[in-house]
Parts: C-alpha cells; sequence; structure tokens
C-alpha cells in the first residue's frame, strides 16, 4: 500500500472475525482503521461480487465518510469475556441437546426400562441414568443397547454441567471486575452485562452518545407516523442478543420492580400496549446501562 503513498485509513471487513488479524496488524503499524460493513445486496445485484469489487467499495465508504465505525479492542478483559461466553453458549446449546435426545431416547425406551425413568425430575434423571450398568453381553438386545445410550447421554450432560460451571465462576470475576456499577443495576446480572459489555468492545470512545448506544441495541424508537397518527414501532435492528439482554431486565423489573409497576399501570391506562411499553422501557434502561456501563469503561482504561 506504501508504494501508492501514505495510507491515512484503511477500511476492514469483518474485523472481529476473518479480518481480525489484519486489524490488529495494522493498527500496530500505527494505521487508523475503520469498521466496514459489507455491501448490500442491492449494490451486489447491480455491481458483482469479488474481491476486487468488494476492496473497492471499501474504500469508497471510507473515502465518502459512511463508514466511520472504530473497531472494538480486541486485547483487554471484554475480549476474554467474549471468548468465555462463546465457549459458554456452546456448553449450553449442546447440554440442551443432549437432554432432548435423552428424554426423546426414553420416550421410545423398552417398557421397563421406560417406566422406571419416566416422571423423574431433571437432576435425579441424569443421575439414574448415568448410573445404569448394561450387560455388554447382550447388546443386540434394545434394552441393554438403550442403556447404553442413556449412559452415554447422562455423562455427556454432567460434564457439561460442570464446564457450565466452570465457566460461569470465571465469567462472574472478569464481569464484576469489568463492570461493577452495570452488574449492580436491579436486574442486571453477569450474562446481561458480559453481553453488553462485548456489545460495546472496550473503548468508550465507541459509544458516541446514549442514543448511539440504544441504537446499537436494537432498542431505539423508529417512526412510524402517518398523517394524523403519530407512533413509534419497535427496532429490529442492532445486536439482537444485547436487546435481548435488556428485554429479559426489563421483564425482571416488570415483574419486581415497584417503580416499574407503577410506570406500566399509568402507560397502561393511557392506551399503550404492552410491546409498546416495553419498548419505551428499554429505551429507558438503555439509557441506564450507558452512564454505568461508559463509567465502567473509562476505570478500566484508567486502570
Amino acid at each position: 500500500m506504501r508504494c501508492y503513498g501514505d495510507p491515512a485509513r484503511i477500511g476492514v471487513e469483518g474485523t472481529g472475525t476473518y479480518g481480525a488479524g489484519l486489524c490488529r496488524y495494522l493498527q500496530a503499524e500505527g494505521v487508523q482503521v475503520v469498521e466496514v460493513d459489507r455491501p448490500d445486496r442491492r449494490m451486489r445485484r447491480r455491481q458483482g461480487k469479488s474481491d476486487a469489487i468488494d476492496a473497492e467499495a471499501a474504500a469508497r465508504s471510507v473515502l465518502a465518510g459512511t463508514a466511520t465505525a472504530v473497531p472494538k479492542n480486541r486485547d483487554g478483559i471484554v475480549e476474554s469475556i467474549r471468548a468465555l461466553r462463546t465457549a459458554r453458549s456452546g456448553a449450553v446449546k449442546a447440554r440442551s441437546a443432549a437432554l432432548n435426545a435423552l428424554h426423546g431416547m426414553i420416550v421410545a425406551a423398552p417398557a421397563e426400562l421406560r417406566s422406571a425413568l419416566e416422571g423423574l425430575p431433571r437432576s435425579a434423571l441424569v443421575r439414574t441414568c448415568a448410573a445404569l450398568r448394561p450387560d455388554r453381553q447382550r447388546l443386540a438386545g434394545p434394552t441393554q443397547a438403550t442403556k447404553v445410550a442413556l449412559r452415554s447421554l447422562a455423562r455427556r450432560i454432567v460434564m457439561l454441567d460442570a464446564e457450565v460451571d466452570e465457566l460461569d465462576v470465571a465469567l462472574s470475576q472478569l464481569v464484576h471486575r469489568a463492570a461493577p456499577r452495570t452488574i449492580a443495576l436491579r436486574a442486571i446480572g453477569v450474562d446481561h452485562a458480559g453481553q453488553l459489555l462485548v456489545t460495546a468492545g472496550e473503548q468508550p470512545e465507541r459509544l458516541r452518545s446514549e442514543g448511539a448506544f440504544a441504537h446499537l441495541c436494537g432498542v431505539a424508537p423508529i417512526p412510524a407516523s402517518s398523517g394524523r397518527t403519530q407512533r413509534h414501532r419497535l427496532h429490529r435492528g442492532g445486536d439482537r442478543a444485547a436487546n435481548r439482554a435488556l428485554h429479559l431486565a426489563v421483564v425482571v423489573r416488570m415483574r419486581c420492580c415497584p417503580r416499574t409497576r407503577r410506570y406500566v399501570e399509568r402507560r397502561t391506562a393511557e392506551g399503550l400496549s404492552k410491546p409498546e411499553i416495553m419498548r419505551c422501557l428499554k429505551r429507558y434502561l438503555a439509557r441506564e446501562v450507558f452512564r454505568t456501563l461508559t463509567a465502567d469503561l473509562l476505570e478500566l482504561r484508567g486502570a
């Protein structure tokens, strides 16, 4: 690149995945990196798709000023939280799949085996299946083969339970260290705070304003007015994982927070529907989280 001049800014697509290594190298070389979104489908249909076309589109978006996002820092505690959350998410999905397979196996098991296992609570069912002793000399019979399968699934669940617990301990330590103010908010737990940290990134300058943070989390109000009808609708963009974290926190507050319950009653009397009320609450919560999260990130940088 320097054979053609001194590059002032370089647009990189996918700075969190396949472009992460390139982004780190360019930043180490002192080059300003701008995160570029992939071209939309309309442009790809009109111009085609190739590496050269994508590179030109990235350069044009940086020159035009339409791409201004700062790439996330990938060498701090927030990146560690992201890696642990990825591992935990995979373990939880594998555990759910193993539990579903276990229950499905019991439904189709021979009658004498099914009657002994049906109705047991989850923990007792897993322990019982893990302790089965099949006769390996009679695996041609469905009962003994089913016992082997049930024991294998149950032991897999036990192993995944231990893995999730281990990751939860590590995540709790890191999240409490990185975001003590955010996790102290009502209904914001380790999982929610960890996701909001990953969404925001470790650089507080990426969060230009609380409105930008709300848009990033998919809770910014979108105008849907027409004529004499003045209203806003739900925002279906943004980071859906962050939106889910705020949504679950709002659900808990609607159940347990007296102030939130009074707000819901007042807005219901004004004629708002439950989705509209939750949209408002998520927007208010995003403003609250923005303040604490920004303070946590600034303190983290100072440390």
